[in-house]
C-alpha cells in the first residue's frame, strides 16, 4: 500500500506540473527557470530523505539524486548562458 501511495503521488504530481507549466507564457520561461532551479535543489534534498527510507527507496532514491543533480547543474548553465547574452560587451558603443 505504501508504494502505491507513491505512485500515485508521482502521477498526480507529474499531471499538475505539466498542466501548470502549459499555462506559462513563453516570455515568462526564462524569469521561472531559475526558480526551477531552486526548486529541484528540494528535490535533491526530498531524494536524500527517501534513499534512506527503504529498499527499493535506495534505488529509486539515488536515481532521482542523478536525475536531480543533471537538472540544477544544466538550468545554472542554461540560466548562465541566458544572462551572459544580457551583458555589454567591452568594446560596445553605448548609441
Amino acid at each position: 500500500m505504501h508504494m502505491l501511495l507513491l505512485v500515485v503521488a508521482l502521477v498526480i504530481a507529474t499531471a499538475v506540473g505539466y498542466k501548470l507549466l502549459r499555462a506559462v507564457p513563453p516570455m515568462l520561461h526564462t524569469p521561472l527557470m531559475s526558480g526551477m532551479n531552486a526548486l529541484s535543489g528540494v528535490t535533491l534534498v526530498a531524494a536524500l530523505a527517501i534513499a534512506g527510507a527503504f529498499t527499493m527507496g535506495r534505488y529509486l532514491g539515488a536515481m532521482a539524486i542523478v536525475l536531480a543533480g543533471i537538472n540544477i547543474v544544466g538550468g545554472f548553465l542554461v540560466t548562465h548562458r541566458m544572462l551572459k547574452m544580457f551583458k555589454k560587451h567591452r568594446g560596445e558603443d553605448n548609441s
